[in-house]
């Protein structure tokens, strides 16, 4: 009996190894970055037993299924260029290049836009709101987290409105951010007629249980005419009511212009991937010209995209920098590339400064920034910490002609493991708008000078081991 468990032991064992060989071979040639397959070859090799189950859980790579709802919506991309073609911006003198960020959104940039920056949540909800109200043939919604608080449920009142006025409305959160909004919230809403992307039934990795890849991209669209993106969810807190972070720091961007278009598609992709169901003959993709004509261009990044999109977004910005970068961002877990762009445009003398919170709201990432700064303070970036209330805009600014907001983080969870997407205004009223948003921002910060052995334990033995969960983070 003792030879025979021995036996059953070691063919346990082997099996183990065998599952652990073979996911470590998977990681070794999917993997994203050489960091990531070494990381995880050298844990599954060393620790079968919980490397092996957190790999199928967390094991980041490609996957092929995105790509086809970019197939399927060419021609309205084809649509789009050729409107380009004919509202195509003179690159005559300007000293950030379109080419790198038309490349990587796989679509132009477009003149006739028009922008306003939103910097709170009562200008964003005002404007939204809005909107809807005003809304005439659709709006299509989608954000990462929909709380059933008062701003959730003010908001589903103004769907609900303007479905029984014969709008038609969709509506789409992600499975993981909004996993505890009722199940009577989604079915009030289809009850009044308004589509409602099913949770639970969205397309994905399902060996995954989709905890890894999750799509954080904030956007309403109304009518084809007005688009909205930014850094802001449905929730109390975003209006500044917790009093556990207090004040709110956050922006959203009201947009007009053919860019609506641009925003619409990638909605219209988001909907067909999770749900298999075509829309994009259902919205208006005539686009409207603003006399404000500005250029502009949305680049959307996600885990199914050839090239590491949300980080060469990142790195394109910061080498065109001439004279200033300024990134604004609730988390920094920057990889190598990121990092080395960061100190070589400080080291050229470019003004680099990164505005992250003081406070905490995700202890890791919270933790793991501080790893990175000593190295970037010493190349000459300024870290600025927001003191009051949490900060959780995703903006940046490159000299006085690139402006940016969105939803995506500079870190390697937004880099690689979200759907996120930017707004790019190529304009110089954009640029000189966020830098008067952002330079309100820094009086309310303080700058970053003690280095990591200078500060509390917590942070000086936490940070080194929060850094290790980088390629999650």
């Amino acid at each position: 009996m003792t030879q025979f468990w021995i036996e059953v032991s070691s063919a346990a064992v082997f099996a183990l190894y065998a599952l652990a060989a073979a996911c470590a071979i998977r990681a070794a040639n999917t993997a994203r970055t050489p960091q990531g397959a070494v990381g995880w070859v050298v844990f599954l090799i060393s620790m079968p037993i919980l490397g092996i189950p957190l790999y199928l859980i967390l094991g980041h790579h490609r996957f092929k299924g995105y790509r086809l709802s970019r197939l399927e919506s060419q021609r309205v991309v084809e649509g789009i260029k050729t409107f380009s073609a004919d509202h195509r911006a003179d690159p005559q003198g300007w000293d950030v290049a379109l080419e790198p960020f038309e490349t990587l959104a796989g679509m132009p940039a477009v003149r006739g836009n028009a922008a306003d920056l939103l910097i709170d949540g009562q200008q964003t909800f005002d404007a939204i709101f809005q909107a809807i109200d005003q809304a005439q043939n659709y709006i299509l919604v989608q954000f990462y987290i929909v709380h059933d608080d008062q701003l959730g449920r003010a908001f589903q009142n103004r769907l609900i409105a303007a479905a029984r006025r014969g709008v038609k409305v969709w509506f789409f959160t992600d499975a993981i951010g909004s996993y505890k909004l009722p199940t009577a919230y989604c079915d009030k809403l289809r009850e009044a007629g308004i589509r409602v992307s099913d949770r639970d039934s969205q397309r994905g990795p399902k060996f995954r249980f989709q905890i890894n890849y999750r799509n954080h991209r904030k956007t309403v669209i109304v009518d084809g005419r007005a688009g909205f993106i930014g850094g802001h969810n449905v929730g109390d807190e975003y209006m500044g009511r917790d009093p556990a972070f207090g004040p709110w720091r956050d922006t959203h961007i009201r947009m007009r212009g053919p860019v609506v278009q641009e925003l619409q598609l990638i909605f219209a992709e988001d909907w067909h991937f999770a749900t298999d169901e075509l829309i994009l003959d259902e919205l208006v993709w005539t686009p409207e010209h603003a006399a404000e004509d500005m250029t502009a261009l949305i680049v959307a990044t996600g885990p199914g995209d050839r090239t590491e999109t949300g980080s060469l977004m990142f790195f394109s910005a910061i080498v065109a920098a001439r004279r200033r970068v300024w990134i604004a961002s609730p988390y920094f877990v920057p990889d190598i590339d990121i990092m080395a762009a960061l100190k070589h445009a400080a080291m050229r003398g470019v003004d680099v400064r990164i505005l992250v919170p003081d406070a905490i709201d995700h202890r890791i990432p919270w933790l793991a920034a501080f790893a990175y700064f000593d190295e970037i303070i010493e190349a000459g970036v300024k870290v600025h910490r927001y003191a009051q209330g949490f900060m959780h805009q995703k903006v940046f600014v490159v000299d006085d002609e690139l402006a940016a907001v969105g939803t995506t983080n500079l870190d390697n969870r937004s880099f690689r493991l979200n759907f996120e997407a930017m707004a790019l205004f190529f304009d110089p009223r954009a640029a000189a708008a966020v830098d008067e948003m952002l330079q309100a921002d820094f009086e309310r910060s303080f700058l970053l000078t003690r280095k990591i052995h200078e500060q509390p334990w917590r942070i000086r033995y936490g940070a080194p081991i929060a850094r290790l969960f980088a390629p999650i983070l």
